[in-house]
């Protein structure tokens, strides 16, 4: 293993030359956050619109925040969805929303072409600002929900996700699935739907990420118009913070599947998260990198005992989940399980070396221009930046701070962090009995 850090070393210490885009901000005349990057070198433009609108703020109606996402395309101003999704083809622009926990988006892409640009942008607009929530539409669409939640009864790695999350996060609303339960699902109405959307997808409640071939004036301008028929509205409430978890817990589903699948971990970082880059890079070296890492050593190379096994940290507006996880033969659930607890019991305790730690900025480092290198990359973190606040610099300085982890702040970061003996450990597959 030794050998194959010092190769990536020699591989990765130096990085290109690398131009960070800038990130330009305002707000508009109704409350709403604009981030913009000037990207002039193709005639496109990328256009994201964030609301604080995930599952989080689902209440008891789990899967409510989805499927008010899902409907915006189904119907808006005079259009069905049909005349959305000609409109759209029609001038070569993709059109593209989703829902999360912490968010929820719609978003544009569109050649910088006045014509065609005009027709997209005018299309978002009516989904952004008049969606009408069709009958029909809602009846399908809830029923293609209902026919997910089937689905992924039947799938052993959805159903160690959905165990993982309910354990970790108790009662705080991260812990439902944004998808819902059957029972919630099936009880929504359409009314629901156009209460949480007045709620939600408000103006202030709302971040614009542009990214393209528009100068600010434009940008303003497509800006103002995709926000300027919102209600100004408030943002949404503070989300409870997460508690730390008080003692260990396992969770054993029996699964008839040949694959066990293996979860286990913690509460772990927010964004802007003071510890996140000692964890971040620290993690690089524990599970993150595919295949130099210690859990990927012990459990795969060393023993045999899964094709991949990882760990990540998933920083969200609270604490997301640290998740480190594995699968493996039913048999061999057991071992697998112990190997994962044994080195990241073992990490937390004695941390990296310094030819680990060296190899882990390397890797980052010299990896950084892949996470940037389409517009579509970059106006991912446009939009994170100003959904979670962070500072319109940190892609700037993401590689000296990188850079600047010292060994004490890993080891440090990891003692305070993580507890190997108080995290969840889920485990869906055939019992051994």
């Amino acid at each position: 293993m030794i050998a194959r850090i010092l190769a990536l070393v020699l591989a990765l210490a130096a990085a290109p030359a690398l131009a960070i885009p800038e990130i330009q901000h305002w707000t508009t005349g109704n409350g709403a956050r604009v981030y913009f990057v000037h990207a002039p070198e193709l005639p496109l433009v990328d256009v994201q619109i964030a609301f604080d609108a995930g599952s989080a703020r689902d209440g008891d109606r789990h899967g409510l925040a989805l499927l008010t996402n899902g409907l915006l395309a189904e119907g808006a101003g005079e259009w069905n969805a049909d005349a959305i999704a000609a409109r759209f083809e029609g001038v070569g622009a993709a059109f593209g929303n989703d829902a999360g926990r912490d968010m929820a988006t719609v978003g544009l892409r569109s050649l910088t072409d006045t014509t065609k640009l005009e027709q997209a942008v005018a299309t978002l607009e009516a989904i952004v600002e008049r969606p009408t929530f069709p009958v029909d539409a809602f009846e399908r669409e809830r029923s293609r929900l209902l026919v997910a939640i089937e689905r992924r009864a039947q799938d052993p790695g959805a159903q160690a996700d959905l165990a993982f999350y309910r354990a970790l996060y108790g009662d705080h609303p991260y812990a439902h699935p944004p998808g819902g339960e059957k029972a919630t699902v099936a009880a929504l109405t359409r009314d629901d739907l156009i209460a949480f959307y007045r709620r939600f997808y408000v103006a202030r409640n709302a971040v614009v990420a542009i990214v393209g071939a528009l100068d600010r004036k434009e940008a303003e301008a497509l800006a103002e118009r995709l926000t300027d028929q919102l209600p100004s509205g408030e943002p949404a409430p503070p989300l409870p913070p997460v508690p730390d978890l008080e003692s260990g817990r396992e969770v054993r589903i029996d699964f008839p599947s040949t694959q066990a699948h293996v979860l286990m971990g913690q509460p772990g970082v927010y964004r802007g998260d003071p510890d996140y880059f000692p964890l971040f890079v620290g993690n690089q070296i524990l599970g993150g990198a595919a295949l130099v890492s210690r859990i990927f050593d012990e459990v795969r190379e060393k023993r045999g005992l899964a094709y991949s096994a990882y760990s990540y940290f998933r920083p969200m507006r609270r604490r997301g989940p640290f998740t480190a996880g594995l699968q493996t033969r039913n048999e061999q659930a057991g071992q697998a399980l112990e190997v994962l607890r044994e080195t990241i019991a073992r990490f937390v305790a004695e941390g990296p070396t310094e030819a680990e730690l060296a190899a882990a900025k390397a890797n980052l480092v010299g990896g950084f221009p892949l996470r940037i290198d389409t517009n579509k990359k970059i106006l991912g973190y446009v939009t994170m930046i100003g959904f979670y606040g962070m500072p319109l610099d940190y892609l700037q300085r993401f590689t000296e701070r990188v850079q600047a982890v010292t060994l004490e702040e890993v080891r440090d970061a990891f003692t305070r962090r993580l507890h190997p003996d108080r995290m969840v450990t889920v485990v869906v597959g055939r019992s051994e009995e």
